[in-house]
């Protein structure tokens, strides 16, 4: 057997389902042509091990420019003072940060997981949480999504946190990120905000900066919202000096203190190839149309969310703020979200099961689905297509047991993917 043609096939087949498919998850988007190409470059045969400037290989003219240019963008598009360009993933960008500043056993103040947060921000399953020591703050209220920060003053005054994390993988609303600044001030945390999944609309200045209230770090990834490779990102505020040598602990040196975590402290040889991709993506997002694109990322979410709820849908929070959406499947259709996930699956529209908050049923068959506009808005859908789309949401699941009409929702969703630009086309 051929295994190569047969991985080629099998991307082939991807290229086939992104193109006739309708994408939700609002983890994923498309990248463009030109962040493809620096992704598949000769830089993938490149050992880079270090900073720029500061590497234990030979032959780096060409990774240091490229790598400096990625963090330059980088401090542009956030106003950060450092960008660490080499995280391989959101979740080891995370651990960079835990690891830059704490020691085993400290506290870390972050969002429950049912409550929006994510398995990074101190899961049980996770090896973060056997490391640190993670209390939880919740919402307030869960019809309007109004974090508790009666309670989250309480917890910091009685845990005295080391790190307080705003950020979120399943809340549909924008952070009081000056309220997050004010509890931690009092209690000497280092602010942290992982911007993952909103990284591409605070880029554009159409979500809030956290930087602005007086956040210390910013943790991301590059693949979401902000349309670049794979990949993770820290940023960070404060004195930026050279990583060969180890500064005192102090807040001012966190640069500094994440760089030397990185690398050599958990990762050995960056993805050079990768790193390329972030600086095209991250010159890209400097441009006037992202902004627009980051715009009609937020009408369409706005829209989607009023369609679905028009349709009878229980949205968590009654709707959203940002790029994305829960909907509660039980209330709304008395399914589970692994049931509402592989029926939409059938028509072409991929989302992903997911937890609602303090959700009673298990992480495979949780109580939810979550779904969002970045890809969709990336292809070009604007918001009158949202009607539609919520239409085929609601009828396939009501459809569920209905072959002759899945096939036919199925038929709608490939024509009007049609219309839109091809993922291979961006």
């Amino acid at each position: 057997m051929d295994y190569v043609s047969q991985v080629m096939g099998y991307i082939s087949d991807e290229e086939r389902r992104q193109a006739e498919g309708l994408e939700l998850i609002p983890s994923e988007n498309y990248v463009s042509k030109d962040v493809r190409e620096a992704v598949a470059s000769v830089f993938t045969n490149k050992y880079s091990e270090g900073y720029p400037g500061r590497r234990y290989y030979g032959g780096q003219q060409n990774t240091d420019r490229v790598e400096q240019l990625a963090i330059d963008l980088a401090m542009q598009l956030f106003r950060a003072d450092h960008a660490n360009v080499q995280p391989h993933s959101g979740a080891t960008a995370n651990e960079a940060v835990y690891n830059s500043w704490l020691e085993p056993g400290d506290t870390v103040l972050a969002m429950d997981l049912s409550h929006g947060g994510h398995l990074t921000h101190g899961a049980p399953v996770t090896k973060l949480a056997q490391q640190f020591n993670f209390i939880r703050y919740r919402m307030k209220d869960i019809e309007t999504g109004e974090i508790d920060f009666d309670e989250l003053s309480d917890l910091a005054k009685k845990h005295k946190p080391k790190i307080i994390l705003a950020g979120y993988s399943a809340y549909p609303r924008e952070l009081n990120y000056d309220l997050f600044a004010q509890v931690g001030n009092e209690v000497g945390a280092v602010l942290v905000a992982d911007i993952a999944h909103i990284a591409g609309l605070i880029a554009a200045g159409v979500m809030k900066n956290p930087f602005d209230s007086g956040f210390h770090v910013l943790s991301s990834t590059t693949h979401k919202t902000l349309r670049g490779p794979r990949g993770g990102l820290i940023l960070s505020n404060g004195t930026v000096s050279n990583p060969l040598k180890a500064p005192e602990k102090t807040i001012n040196n966190l640069p500094t203190l994440i760089d030397r975590t990185v690398f050599p402290g958990l990762q050995g040889g960056p993805l050079m190839h990768v790193i390329a991709g972030k600086a095209v993506c991250f010159a890209e997002a400097l441009r006037p149309e992202f902004r627009i694109y980051a715009e009609q990322i937020l009408k369409n979410a706005k829209a989607l969310s009023h369609e679905l709820m028009a349709l009878g849908c229980k949205l968590v929070t009654n709707g959203t703020d940002n790029h994305l959406m829960l909907i509660d499947t039980v209330t709304s259709f008395k399914l589970d979200g692994s049931v509402v996930e592989d029926v939409l699956d059938r028509v072409g529209l991929t989302l992903n099961k997911n937890a609602i908050p303090d959700d009673p049923n298990p992480p495979f068959k949780p109580s939810g689905v979550r779904l969002g506009t970045p890809a969709i808005t990336t292809r070009g859908a604007k918001e009158s297509d949202m009607k539609d789309l919520a239409s085929w949401i609601v009828g396939a699941i009501k459809a569920r047991n209905d072959d002759k009409e899945l096939s036919r929702i199925a038929s709608e969703v490939r024509d009007f993917s049609k219309k839109l630009l091809n993922p291979t086309e961006i």
